[in-house]
């Protein structure tokens, strides 16, 4: 750990690699968290205290260097603006984020381990990262794990936490898995959930769900002027009063 990050000039992120340039060795690494970003595009469309990176590095002094970024698959951070001075951010500096650490960090395990489970963890404790999700499908037999595990930081040390989908009422969401049809493709995905359980639908599921009720509504309508026209009513003449 530095001994006094003041006293250190800190880099900017326009210097500074957006990741490690590690490539991902499943789709997934990059899809579910996408995903993630989506849904939250949906729900808190009018809030703009927030960010969620995918695989971009996260810099901080509370490792060897400030050049050297820990990268997650996901990360969630509140309180911070959406666009950074209305631009993108390339990285995410902790430094230049009012010393605001990312709330949340997911993980997705792939085929060649990535110290999830020991080096990155004690990365994210030593942080301050409040949330630590690993997502796990294929490797967890292997790994001795389950395959979707939240830790909670308490302390110092991170605990693992019971219950699926779990809440964190510091987000204010939910996260979980579910089978769904995800751009036509059924399939597990990682989703954002309420405080009763309930999942946050995609944009393509609102659609449908809108859609179908739109559906029922018109044959509940034709159904009763069908039945108006059997007792000699004529449903486009109905009396005003």
């Amino acid at each position: 750990m530095l001994s006094d990050p003041k006293k250190i000039v800190l880099p900017s992120t326009k210097e500074l690699p957006c990741s490690d340039d590690t490539p991902v060795d499943n789709e997934d690494q990059n899809f579910l968290p996408n995903v993630l970003l989506f849904l939250l595009n949906s729900i808190w469309a009018s809030r703009m205290d927030w960010f969620f990176g995918i695989d971009m590095g996260i810099y901080h002094t509370t490792g060897v260097s400030p050049r050297v970024p820990v990268v997650p698959d996901g990360f969630l951070s509140l309180g911070v603006p959406r666009k950074k001075d209305g631009e993108s951010r390339r990285s995410y500096a902790v430094w230049e984020e009012n010393e605001v650490v990312p709330i949340l960090t997911l993980e997705i395990v792939s085929h060649t381990p990535g110290a999830e489970y020991d080096q990155k963890r004690d990365i994210y404790a030593k942080l301050g990262v409040l949330y630590y999700v690993i997502y796990n499908p294929l490797y967890w037999y292997r790994d001795q794990h389950q395959p979707f595990e939240v830790y909670k930081l308490v302390g110092k040390s991170y605990q693992l936490q019971i219950g699926e989908p779990y809440w964190m009422p510091e987000v204010g969401l939910g996260i979980g898995r579910y089978r769904g049809i995800f751009a036509g493709i059924q399939q597990e995905l990682l989703c954002w959930y309420d405080e009763q359980g309930n999942r946050y639908l995609t944009a393509d599921e609102n659609a449908f769900y809108q859609q179908q009720r739109a559906e029922q509504e018109r044959q509940r309508a034709e159904k009763l002027a069908q039945y108006l026209r059997s007792i000699g009513v004529d449903p486009d003449n109905l009396p005003s009063n």
